[in-house]
């Protein structure tokens, strides 16, 4: 038998008090004297015999009463299990990603989760409480009710091997310490990857089902063809399973319907459908579609828009009209500068200047070109066959780039491409084996410095990239290389110019890092903002002298429409929405994993839960005795005599 307030018992040491009252009173007998004496000896006998014992019974009776009600108030009683009396520590799961959207039996999967967890958590359980993107380390359901209720769904990745690590980290280091982890989640199979559960933790997965696995989403649109009038946008869709069921896909300018379209998944999961825009107008796009399912991927988000034109400025000793043909007036603004026409003033604003094969690099250039690149410009160096070494060392030591040096009259084959590389990225559907690699007949040899893009077939570099500067190593005229004539010239120089500028896509993901760049000159005390009708924030950015960088790290929290905004003037509009991972409903099946213990329901885990730390206390009985103890003393006192 324990107790549960052991400290009083020390109480019990008062029952000394009337045993020592019993023992030492102060009443003593006065002796009367009769005439029958022998008569009345004989009743005095029989009297003090019969008062030492009522007397004894009831110290008894008192002390016991007594005694009972000190071991009542002390709390005695019997552990239900060995783990009663172990300290613990809980760490519960709460997944709150898109995918808990589904309808169970009685409603959304996390409102159910929240109203049970608010109704089955025993009052005083200490535990900590752990969701995609919030911590609430050691409370109580009395100090977590409010935000419990105001739980909502998550764009944060719901990776459960992720979560699990961050729920270890929220445990003691206390060896004796009984460590429980309990998840609560659909567990889509996607976010459960070689994870291997702690033997040392004791793991409880509570998997909610839903009452059906069917979903439909819009995945992504982009720009299928464009004229002068017209811009044809491809909406791809999936569905969880194929059905027969028709599903209307709208497109809306702001709350303007512009069109509606339908789709089949009869025969695939997959579906697209197009829609014709005007080109010279500006859409805040919104594509919705209606499922009764998983509504965050119902609608997609995007601004399409007439973004400012790139500028380029080729300075040139050599053939330029292959730029023109790349460089075209919808999307660049190109300005071709013979070496000994040079305007410096012109270069200030450019977001990309080539040096196409000048023979000598002018003096005062590199200082032009150095203040381009700090401010963000990009810088591509095409040689000629035949430079001046001088002015090319003094222009790659400013910009801290490896020199070009010993030219090789040499033969060599274009084979290596980095297809991983940013410069390519979409570019290629696969990697390509069978190509008609381009070729040079001579190059000058430079270092292993900086990123190689694309290699000669004795593993020098063709074109590399070092910070904001592209290198070539070899001229790219006729006479010297056939690398004009390649499908590779296009995406490489068309690429390039598109990296001197981050122009805003048609819509972003709201998760990662996202970087805009946008044409502006602004004051030194006015900033971005990012806003919509409802909230705004200013995201990190950096100012250069004819543009201003923006990166957004998982932000804004919610899909939508925005307006960059400087000084109340709206600079581009931008779109966000919601990464599509959470569309897919595969699940985990959990029946081959090691350490761990399911439950159907939050229910029966907390019933368990508290049956496993239950005590059968006593003090009612105690209670119950001492009452019985004082009746016998009344009775005592009363009839015997």
């Amino acid at each position: 038998m324990l107790f549960k307030h052991p400290q009083l018992l020390y109480a019990l040491f008062l029952l000394i008090i009337p045993i020592i009252v019993h023992l030492f009173q102060l009443r003593r007998f006065k002796k009367e004297y009769f005439t029958n004496v022998k008569f009345l000896k004989k009743v005095q006998l029989e009297t003090r015999k019969s008062s030492q014992v009522k007397k004894w019974l009831t110290l008894l009776a008192r002390l016991l009463a007594l005694a009972c009600l000190i071991l009542a108030f002390a709390q005695p009683y019997f552990p239900e299990t060995s783990q009663t009396l172990q300290e613990k520590e809980t760490v519960i799961y709460l997944d709150n990603s898109f995918s808990m959207q589904q309808k169970g039996a009685q409603g959304e999967l996390l409102k159910k989760a929240i109203q049970d967890l608010l109704t089955e958590i025993p009052e005083n359980y200490s535990f900590s409480l752990l969701t995609n993107d919030e911590v609430h380390k050691n409370t109580t359901k009395q100090e977590l009710t409010e935000e419990l209720q105001q739980i909502n769904y998550s764009a944060t990745s719901s990776n459960f091997k992720t979560n699990y690590l961050r729920a270890q980290n929220l445990f003691s280091k206390k060896a004796d310490v009984l460590k429980k982890f309990v998840a609560i989640s659909d567990f889509q199979q996607q976010n459960v990857e070689d994870l291997d559960f702690n033997a040392e933790i004791e793991n409880t997965i509570i998997q909610l089902k839903p009452e059906s696995n069917f979903n439909v989403s819009i995945d992504s649109v982009f720009v299928k063809e464009k004229t002068i009038e017209n811009t044809e946008l491809q909406v791809n869709l999936s569905a969880a399973t194929t059905t027969e069921e028709l599903f209307t896909v709208s497109l809306y300018n702001r709350e303007n319907l512009m069109a509606k379209s339908s789709v089949s998944f009869a025969e695939n999961k997959i579906a697209t459908t197009s829609f014709s825009v005007p080109t010279n107008e500006n859409i805040e796009g919104i594509l919705q579609i209606n499922d009764n399912s998983l509504q965050f991927d119902n609608r997609l988000y995007f601004s399409l828009q007439q973004n400012e034109k790139i500028k380029v400025a080729a300075i040139s000793d050599a053939d330029d009209a292959f730029l023109k043909k790349i460089y075209t007036e919808t999307e660049f603004e190109l300005n071709l500068i013979n070496s000994d026409q040079l305007n410096y003033n012109e270069l200030s604003e450019q977001n990309l200047i080539i040096l196409n094969e000048l023979k000598v690099i002018p003096q005062g250039l590199s200082t032009i070109l150095n203040e381009h690149i700090e401010n963000g410009g990009m810088l591509a160096i095409i040689p000629s066959a035949e430079i001046n070494q001088s002015s090319y060392r003094q222009l790659f030591s400013s910009l801290n780039l490896s020199s070009l040096q010993q030219k090789q009259e040499e033969e060599l084959k274009i084979t290596n491409i980095n297809f991983s590389h940013p410069l390519y990225q979409n570019v290629f559907n696969k990697q390509i084996k069978n190509f008609d690699y381009p070729k040079v007949n001579s190059y000058y040899t430079t270092t292993n410095a900086g990123d190689h893009i694309l290699n000669y077939n004795n593993g020098q570099a063709f074109l590399k990239k070092i910070g904001n500067s592209y290198v070539f190593s070899s001229a790219i005229d006729q006479e010297n290389s056939n690398f004009k004539n390649s499908p590779l010239i296009v995406p490489t120089f068309y690429n390039i110019a598109k990296q001197s500028l981050q122009l805003p896509q048609l819509y972003y993901t709201n998760q990662g890092q996202n970087t805009i760049e946008i044409n502006a000159n602004l004051n030194e005390d006015e900033v971005v903002k990012v806003r919509d009708s409802s909230q705004s924030f200013i995201p990190l950015q950096q100012r250069f002298a004819n543009k201003v960088r923006l990166t957004l790290q998982n932000e804004p929290k919610t899909a939508g429409n925005y307006e960059l905004v400087a000084k109340e003037n709206t600079l581009k509009q931008v779109s966000f929405n919601y990464s599509r991972n959470e569309s897919e409903l595969i699940f985990t099946d959990f029946s081959d994993y090691k350490n761990i213990t399911q439950q159907d329901s939050i229910t029966n885990f907390f019933t368990q839960e508290i049956n496993a730390n239950q005590m059968n206390f006593l003090w009612k009985w105690f209670v119950i005795f001492a009452l019985l103890f004082l009746v016998i003393e009344f009775l005592l006192l009363k009839f015997l005599k």
